[in-house]
């Protein structure tokens, strides 16, 4: 039988997969977690084939997530579904470790698509973020500034563009504030950046928030 994970902050949004879901597979176990905390303590107690997951919820973010199952069940896939545009955050996330990047707004008959082969034990790569790593093969290392961010740097960067205060992302993240502000230093510095609004402009103009 087949034991999947979905992992979102959204309930409508698990309710609606799960639905896509048992539709190609009516006997599967579908669970489901509410942020990457509660996905990661189900995973101890699970023995999941495939997990789902957003990429930005309270806490650890979706790439935390990927980061956990890669470190300790290696072999179980984890398939990205984000609103997030494929060209910012999808090959981050394969980096990661995640066996595929799917948008929100993709079809249903493409989702299943992704389970199918992630089960395989493939990567899931669209054709537009195909193309896109083909390009940036061809641009070589002329990267954007946020590329040479960690993935905990890009997730505080976020949450700073959002105007989220370093209190309100230190609770949020269950860092200390001293952490984060360090972490925001180290954005800076990368990013020669000097003020939160350099970070939000920049934020909107690359679609990262």
């Amino acid at each position: 039988m087949l034991k999947v994970l979905i992992a979102d902050d959204h309930a409508i949004i698990r309710k609606g997969l799960k639905q896509i879901i048992l539709e190609t597979y009516p006997f599967a176990a579908i669970h489901e977690a509410r942020d990457a905390e509660e996905a990661i303590k189900m995973s101890f107690q699970n023995d999941f084939d495939v997990i789902i997951s957003d990429l930005s919820m309270p806490g650890r973010s979706g790439l935390d997530l990927v980061e956990h199952f890669k470190h300790n069940f290696p072999k179980v896939p984890v398939l990205i579904l984000s609103i997030h545009p494929e060209e910012q955050y999808a090959i981050r996330a394969l980096r990661a470790g995640a066996s595929g990047y799917l948008s929100k707004d993709a079809a249903t008959d493409e989702l299943i698509k992704a389970v199918q082969k992630v089960l395989q034990g493939r990567k899931y790569i669209s054709s537009a973020l195909a193309e896109q790593m083909a390009s940036e093969l061809d641009i070589g290392n002329n990267k954007s500034l946020h590329e040479v961010l960690s993935n905990r740097e890009i997730h505080v960067f976020k949450l700073i563009a959002e105007g989220q205060s370093i209190s309100d992302i230190a609770e949020k993240l269950s860092l200390s504030v001293t952490t984060v502000s360090t972490y925001r230093a180290r954005i800076m510095h990368k990013m020669h950046m000097k003020t939160n609004a350099e970070i939000t402009k920049y934020g909107i103009e690359f679609k990262l928030i």
